[in-house]
C-alpha cells in the first residue's frame, strides 16, 4: 500500500533524512515517533506530494509519488500537524468543500459526511463556524477532512493534540476502525500511550533513520531494561558518574540534584548493594525509584544513543 525507499532530504547541508525505508501494509497502523526535530514532518510531507526529496522512492498503491504526486492523492488522506480550514465557514461547509475537491460524488457525500461527524463527534458542531470551534474540535474536524474519501493511505500527524480524553478515544477508535476496513495508516505521535491503545506497530526514526521497527511488545523487550533511578544532594558519586544523567531540583526546587539511571537485573538485589557501596555518598541520597521496561523506556534508550549498533537493527517480528 505504501512503500518508501532509499528516501533522502537535506535542508541547507544538513540531511534530515538518511535512507528511509518503510512499508505500511493493508489493515496496518504504524506509529511514528521521535524527539521533535527527528524528520517526521519531512517524512509524512514527503510521502504526501507536498515536499520533494532528494534521492529514494515512494509509492503510494503502485503510483510514483515523486513523480506523479496529484495523481497519488486520489489514494491518500493527509491531516498535517498544522489544522487548514476555513475559519469563516461551518463545520459542514468545509467538509462538503473537500469532499468536492476530493471527488466524493455528491449522491454519497451528504451520508459520508454525516457517517464521519458521527464516528468523530462532530455531529452537534457542524453547523458552526470553525473559528467558533475550539481547538480540538477544530482538529478533528481536520482529521475528518481527511478520512472524508475513505483513503487507502492516511497520514495522521499529531490528530490529538489538544483533545480532550473523549475526543481522543473518538479519534483512536475511528482510526482502529479505518484500518480494520483495510486502509494503511501512519500516525505520527509523541503520546506513547495511544500506540499502545491502537495495538499499533512501530517505527522509531532517529537522527535521519528508522532506528527501530517492530511491534511494542518486541521493541520492549529488546530495548527496554529495568532500572533504578537514583537522585543526590549535589553531585553524583564518582563511582556512579557513568549512569549520571542531566540532573534537577528537589520537590522545593531549592537544591540541584544529582540523577543516576542504573540498568539492573534484579532491582531488590542490585539497590542494596548499589547502597551498600555508596559508603559515606549515601548520606546524600535523597530518593529512589524503579523504572519498569515499557515503551517509553525503550524510545529513550535509542534515541539517547546508548546503545546505537544494537539500535540501528531492524527488529526480527517486522509487521
Amino acid at each position: 500500500m505504501l512503500r518508501v525507499s532509499g528516501l533522502r532530504k537535506s535542508y541547507k547541508g544538513h540531511e534530515v533524512l538518511k535512507e528511509i525505508d518503510l512499508t505500511v501494509e493493508p489493515g496496518d497502523i504504524v506509529a511514528l515517533i521521535g524527539v521533535n526535530g527527528a524528520g517526521k514532518t519531512t517524512l509524512t510531507s514527503i510521502v504526501a506530494g507536498l515536499r520533494s526529496a532528494d534521492a529514494g522512492h515512494v509509492s503510494i498503491c503502485g503510483v510514483d509519488v515523486l513523480k506523479d504526486p496529484i495523481a497519488s492523492h486520489k489514494h491518500l488522506g493527509l491531516a498535517s500537524q498544522e489544522v487548514a480550514l476555513y475559519p469563516i465557514l461551518s463545520g459542514w461547509q468545509n467538509l462538503d468543500f473537500f469532499g468536492r475537491i476530493l471527488g466524493v460524488r455528491s449522491k454519497f457525500r451528504q451520508h459520508r459526511i454525516e457517517e464521519v461527524a458521527h464516528s468523530l463527534g462532530l455531529t452537534e458542531f457542524l453547523q458552526q463556524r470553525v473559528e467558533t470551534l475550539s481547538g480540538g474540535q477544530r482538529r478533528r474536524l481536520h482529521t475528518a477532512v481527511a478520512m472524508l474519501h475513505r483513503p487507502a493511505v492516511l497520514l495522521l500527524d499529531e490528530p490529538t493534540v489538544g483533545a480532550d480524553i473523549q475526543s481522543r478515544q473518538k479519534l483512536l477508535d475511528e482510526v482502529r476502525h479505518f484500518a480494520a476496513q483495510g486502509s494503511a495508516v501512519v500516525y505520527a505521535t509523541h503520546y506513547l500511550p495511544e500506540v499502545e491503545a491502537l495495538g499499533a506497530s512501530v517505527a522509531i526514526l532517529h537522527e535521519g533513520r528508522i532506528a527501530a521497527r517492530g511491534d511494542s511488545y518486541s521493541i520492549i523487550t529488546r530495548y527496554a531494561k529495568r532500572a533504578i533511578e537514583l537522585h543526590f544532594e549535589g553531585e553524583v558519586p564518582a563511582g556512579l558518574r557513568e549512569f549520571a544523567v542531566t540532573g534537577g531540583q528537589d520537590s522545593g526546587g531549592r537544591q540541584e540534584l544529582g540523577h543516576a539511571v542504573i540498568p539492573v537485573r534484579d532491582p531488590g538485589r542490585d539497590l542494596a548493594e548499589i547502597i551498600t557501596g555508596l559508603g559515606d555518598s549515601a548520606s546524600r541520597l535523597r530518593s529512589v525509584e524503579f523504572r519498569q521496561p515499557s515503551l517509553e523506556a525503550a524510545f529513550l534508550q535509542i534515541t539517547a544513543g546508548e546503545s546505537t549498533a544494537l539500535a540501528e537493527e531492524v527488529i526480527d517480528a517486522v509487521v
